[in-house]
């Protein structure tokens, strides 16, 4: 019975964060484009994405 008055404010609180946490994510739209991020990785990627520091840039720059 003494773990039952830890237990269910414990649960009342964690359910209360859940429940904050879930209503700041629609707060702040993130929900908003559930789709775009699965259909960003098939659209094909610019020269201005590559990294600077890339090794065959380099190589082909400077000639060898």
């Amino acid at each position: 019975m003494t773990a039952l008055t830890v237990l269910v404010p414990l649960s009342i609180i964690m359910g209360t964060a859940g429940l904050a946490a879930f209503l700041w994510s629609l707060r702040t739209r993130q929900y908003e484009d559930l789709d775009g991020a699965a259909v960003r990785i098939l659209l094909e990627n610019d020269d201005d994405d590559a990294p600077v520091d890339d090794r065959r840039q380099h190589v082909s720059k400077n000639g060898g």
